[in-house]
């Protein structure tokens, strides 16, 4: 009877020490073994550093109060490094950084075996596939593994991922295309985006689940991710509803741009801090208008001078509200395009030049009849709104120079051959009796400027004289009355 009570008190002993204690002991920190404290002394220095063949290193430091909190503390140094203790300590040679990661996960299958990695889904779809394998340090860390609780491991978010999307991992879609699912950590970290997590944009993957989606083709792919962005940016996203480039998409138009094709993806900078690289976003799809204007007296300045005062594609058409710039309405916007800078005293004066242009237009002929035409409305009128010339009719589109100097024959002859599309019969001389967007004055013009001087005297003299005798017929008519 003793024998047998005396046998129960041994076995509720042994589960407490085996159940109940290390289940304490997780849930703090745990006392070091002699062994472990002896690894310490040289592995609990910082600084200390392991080298491959090919010259790389790696550090061999040890947060002891880390590892003291960590989940396999309870196994010291040697329940992982086998062949190691504090009396023996062989040398080990590896040819690089990777093959040693590579190996130290073998470590890990001594305990855990496949069949109960892959039960986790994120192991499973990870485990056994092409590009450079994940090891189980890349995600859980090596000396300070905590118990994982709600998807989350001892690795941030985002370390959890670089682990495998680092390396140059592919995805093949159905059509047998190649996609990169590679990520840059450097251009990750300089992105808008870098206080992100991961699961912020690819929603439904955590560090538990990574389910596997399949597409067509690489196109299809790129634009079922730039959709991920409309969570955040609903009105960006609803502007473009309107754009050219959405209409090209909403036709089948595939190649039209979604969001992530002039922003980048995990590479995403401020809009408009570098003017350049702006410009040159729409250069991916329009190189040949991109060409042109560089050429320009703009995208020279831009370029070459660094010029940021200087209008670049977006200041013109706009960054997410794109309209088609071969309709009649775009080209009623011009003089409101130009004038945004044309109109500007402060910009004007900076560089010496005119800033009555875009009001000595609007008062010419051109302008005032342009104004008469965008009041009709073509639907309810039957009338339909005839092309009246701009400024882009005489200074160009994306090839604009200089009215003076070394292009001004060639600015003259693309106004003569603007004039004769309304008048047929029109010279070389015919622009010459148009007068220029700048205001006539003794030296510019002066004819034209003596006239219109006496025309500002004459006209109130008259006025004013006649509304004189108005009053003298008047007052005559109530005195002889």
């Amino acid at each position: 009877m003793w024998e047998g009570k005396r046998l129960l008190l041994l076995f509720t002993a042994f589960f407490c020490f085996c159940v109940i204690c290390p289940a304490a002991g997780n849930a703090g920190v745990q006392a070091l073994s002699d062994d472990a404290t002896a690894c310490l002394e040289c592995h609990g220095q910082q600084g200390i550093t392991f080298s491959f063949q090919n010259k790389e290193s790696a550090e061999a430091y040890v947060n002891a109060e880390k590892f003291k909190a960590s989940i396999h503390a309870s196994l010291g140094c040697s329940g992982c490094h086998t062949d190691f203790s504090k009396d023996n300590h062989p040398q080990r040679t590896f040819r690089s950084r990777e093959q040693y990661a590579t190996k130290s996960a073998l470590i890990c299958r001594q305990c855990h075996t496949d069949e109960q990695i892959k039960k986790s889904p994120v192991h499973a779809a990870l485990v056994g596939k092409e590009g450079a394998a994940p090891v189980c340090t890349t995600c859980h860390s090596a000396h300070s593994i905590t118990a994982v609780a709600g998807g989350k491991t001892a690795a941030s978010e985002k370390q959890y991922c670089l682990g495998c999307h680092r390396h140059g991992l592919t995805k093949t879609m159905k059509s047998g295309e190649k996609v990169s699912l590679a990520v840059d950590p450097a251009a990750l970290d300089s992105s808008v985006h870098a206080k992100l997590s991961c699961f912020d944009c690819h929603f439904g993957f955590s560090t538990n689940q990574h389910p596997k989606r399949d597409f067509k083709t690489a196109r299809d792919f790129s634009i079922a991710h730039a959709e991920s962005c409309r969570r955040c940016h609903f009105d960006k996203y609803t502007k473009t509803l309107e754009s050219i480039h959405y209409t090209m998409l909403s036709q089948g138009n595939l190649k039209a741009p979604v969001c992530t094709d002039c922003h980048g993806a995990h590479s995403v900078a401020q809009a408009r801090v570098d003017r350049v690289k702006s410009a040159r976003r729409c250069e991916r799809c329009h190189a040949d208008i991109y060409n042109t204007y560089v050429a320009s007296i703009h995208g020279n300045a831009l370029v070459n001078e660094r010029n940021a005062d200087v209008p670049i594609c977006v200041d013109c058409h706009t960054a997410h509200t794109i309209l088609d710039a071969r309709t009649q309405d775009y080209r009623e916007k011009v003089p409101e395009i130009c004038g945004r800078c044309h109109g500007s005293t402060e910009l004007m004066k900076k560089y010496g030049l005119n800033t009555g242009v875009v009001n000595s237009y609007l008062q010419d002929f051109h302008g005032v009849t342009l104004k008469l035409y965008k009041r009709q409305k073509t639907a309810s009128t039957g009338v339909s709104r005839k092309s009246i010339a701009t400024c882009v009719d005489c200074h160009g589109v994306h090839d604009i120079t200089m009215t003076s100097g070394p292009g001004t024959n060639l600015v003259k002859a693309r106004l003569v051959k603007r004039c004769q599309k309304c008048h047929p019969g029109a010279g070389e001389d015919f622009p010459d009796a148009w007068l220029s967007h700048y205001e006539p004055s003794l030296s510019n013009a002066p004819l034209v400027f003596v006239i219109n001087l006496m025309y500002a005297i004459f006209i109130p003299f008259m006025l004013i004289g006649l509304i004189l005798q108005i009053l003298l017929h008047i007052w005559r008519y109530a005195v002889n009355r």
